[in-house]
Formats: structure tokens, C-alpha cells, sequence
């Protein structure tokens, strides 16, 4: 029997802080002199002077395309068709993580480099070697696997300060699950997104991420309330996007995100952030392992003091939508997804009682700890 590999891997750069925006045409031009940057109108609203501005002072030449929703099979193939056509030799994703995706997925189809410059700590995608790819509806299809991490990733801490607090807290959710997801590779010592087992590296660099989130979230949501960027929120973002990043990828995925792949099925949940879906997926975890019930109290205070849903209800579900919730265990379940790390079997059966068990147990340690009873998600249709 051969030796198991293990391995960590990063982006090549990361860049964070106040202003770091106006060095992008910097950090960019020791990468590529012809970019192509996808951003939606929005965030092009917000940017765009500055970065044109800022390309043009380091002499690179550039044009932006727009972008939709989700990243989808044909909106990577037409930012392919875009590279090629116009000799990009560097593109740039601005803005949230399904864009982000997208260009990193472009960029290694059509063989130039990548660079992520997320505005919102909303996803620990930014760093990744890694995409996800949906459906226009929202759907998840497959995780895409490239052989390299993003040459660059940017985050300017004003921008994520300026962004409304829901972007920040979703992150929150995302991150989190990074150290309970981790812990349990490295039980069962299982494959990590890496392409081996997971280093002390990976484990530590999650468990970092989980206790830089307890000690700062609070403050640094405070922060982005009033716009401002301090220590607090500079840790957030840290563990937000690099370290929950590093953590999951060379740390390892289980339930948690999983079970997320398979509530992106449900109709009901459409509309919920990325961090949101996933929240529920590390509660279920916890619920799978048998974890004390004193750490189960703890998540469940913190996420709702956070104002993550931690319930059936706020997500558009209860527990009796059988159906639904048989085929959100059922997309968990299937043999390419990361349930299969758990230190266990996990099966269906047992997936869908995990769901039906939060909703009781959720409720009722919020209503010990005299905290906001649960209030029903209505989809956007």
C-alpha cells in the first residue's frame, strides 16, 4: 500500500485592507497586460471608475462583461468564447463568489491566469482552486477542480464595510462550518479538496478561522453597520475568506456543505445565501455526530445572536415536507459528494432525521436562552 499524500495549497497572492482597490492595476500588471473583468452592473457601478482608472495608469488594456445570478455552465463558456476572441491573457472576477467562480472556471478552460477580487466577505470561494456550478434556477450541478489557485486574490476591507451586513453574516455561516467539516476529515482521514489527506496545516488553519469568528464577529458587525472598518472586522474578513478558504480546501469538507448541495434542490430555500443553506448543514452535522450537547447550545446561541437561521422555518421548510426533505438527503447523499468524509456511514434515512431534529432542538435552546423564536423564509418566486 502506497503512502497517503498530503498537501495544502493556496492562492499565489492575498492581498486585504482599506483602499486596497486602488492597487489592483499593480498586483494585476505582474500578471497579465490584457484582462477581461466580469462584473455585474452593480458592482461596476461601485468600482468601475476607479479600477479603469487604475488599469490604465499600469498599462493595461481591459474590457468588462457583465454577469448574471449563478455561475452556469453557459455563462463559463461564453466568457471562454470572450478570452479567446480578444487575446485575454488575465481574467478577473469582481464582486460575489458566483462570479468569482465563473471567471476562474473561464480562465482555466481557455488556459490563461485567474484573479479573484470579491467585494462582500460573503464566501470563503474567492482563495479556491475550485468552482461550483449551478443551474439558472439556483440548482447545484458539480464542483469544477483546477490544477491551481487564483495567481491573485484582492479584498478591499472598505468595500466589504460599505456592503449591507446580510453579505457579512452569510460569510459567517460559511465559515463556520470550515472547522466542524475539518475536524471530521481528519477523523476518518479522508480527502480534502487538495488531492490528499488533510495536513496539521489545514486542521489549524480552520480551527483558526472558527476562533478568529467567536472572538470578532460581533464587533465587526457592528462596524459594518456603521460603514466602518476596524480590527475587528479586518479578523472577520481574514476568517471569512482566507482562512475558512485555506481550511476547507486543504482542511476538508463533510456534511455540512453537503447537505447544503442537496437544499439547493428545494425549491423552498431559493433566494437564501450560500453561508445561510450551509448554516443548517453544520447544525444537522452536529446533530449526525452525536456532538455534547453543550457545543450543539453553543452553536445555536452564536448563530442566532449572529442572525443565521438554524431552523427548519427559516428556511423555508418544516418537518413535514417529507418529500422535500427526502431529496435534499438524497442529493447529500450521492457517492460524489463530501458526506462520504464523515468518520461514519451516513445515509439518507439519517440525514433526513438530522433535519427533522433541528427544528425542535433549535427552538427549543432558543427559547432557554430567551432568544428570538424562529420566523418562516418565503422564497422569492
Amino acid at each position: 500500500m502506497s503512502t497517503p499524500i498530503r498537501t495544502v495549497i493556496s492562492p499565489g497572492r492575498y492581498v486585504q485592507g482599506k483602499g486596497a482597490m486602488t492597487h489592483l492595476g499593480g498586483y494585476v500588471k505582474q500578471i497579465g497586460t490584457t484582462a477581461l473583468l466580469v462584473a455585474d452592473d452593480f458592482v461596476w457601478g461601485v468600482v468601475g471608475d476607479q479600477v479603469a482608472s487604475d488599469f490604465g495608469e499600469n498599462g493595461i488594456s481591459f474590457e468588462r462583461v457583465g454577469f448574471g445570478r449563478f455561475a452556469t455552465p453557459a455563462a463559463v463558456d461564453a466568457l471562454v468564447e470572450k478570452i479567446t476572441a480578444g487575446g485575454v491573457d488575465v481574467i478577473v472576477g469582481l464582486g460575489g463568489g458566483s462570479a468569482i467562480d465563473a471567471a476562474k472556471s473561464a480562465g482555466h478552460l481557455a488556459g490563461i491566469r485567474w484573479v479573484s477580487v470579491p467585494t462582500v466577505a460573503s464566501t470563503d470561494a474567492p482563495t479556491s482552486a475550485l468552482a461550483v456550478i449551478y443551474t439558472e434556477e439556483g440548482e447545484f450541478i458539480e464542483y469544477r477542480f483546477f490544477p491551481h489557485n487564483p495567481d491573485l486574490v484582492l479584498i478591499d476591507s472598505q468595500l466589504v464595510a460599505n456592503a449591507p451586513v446580510a453579505f457579512l453574516v452569510a460569510g459567517i455561516g460559511d465559515a463556520l462550518a470550515t472547522w466542524l467539516e475539518a475536524r471530521a476529515t481528519s477523523r476518518s482521514n479522508s480527502l480534502t479538496m487538495a488531492g490528499g489527506q488533510p495536513t496539521q496545516t489545514g486542521t489549524a488553519l480552520a480551527k483558526l478561522s472558527w476562533d478568529i469568528i467567536h472572538e470578532n464577529a460581533f464587533s465587526a458587525l457592528d462596524a459594518v453597520r456603521d460603514h466602518l472598518v476596524t480590527p475587528a472586522l479586518e479578523n472577520l474578513i481574514e476568517a471569512n475568506t482566507l482562512l475558512s478558504g485555506l481550511g476547507f480546501e486543504s482542511g476538508g469538507l463533510a456534511a455540512a456543505h453537503a447537505i447544503h448541495n442537496g437544499l439547493t434542490a428545494a425549491p423552498q430555500t431559493h433566494g437564501l445565501a450560500h453561508g445561510q443553506k450551509v448554516n443548517i448543514g453544520s447544525i444537522a452535522q452536529l446533530v449526525l455526530e452525536g456532538a455534547p450537547r453543550e457545543e450543539i447550545e453553543d452553536f445555536v446561541v452564536f448563530t442566532t445572536k449572529v442572525g443565521l437561521p438554524n431552523t427548519l422555518t427559516e428556511i423555508g421548510l418544516s418537518i413535514d415536507d417529507d418529500a422535500e426533505l427526502r431529496a435534499v438527503a438524497e442529493a447529500a447523499c450521492l457517492p460524489s459528494d463530501t458526506i462520504h468524509n464523515m468518520p461514519f456511514e451516513v445515509t439518507p434515512e439519517l440525514v433526513v432525521d438530522a433535519l427533522k431534529a433541528i427544528e425542535r432542538l433549535s427552538r427549543s435552546i432558543r427559547a432557554e436562552k430567551g432568544l428570538a423564536e424562529p420566523v418562516l423564509y418565503h422564497a422569492p418566486h
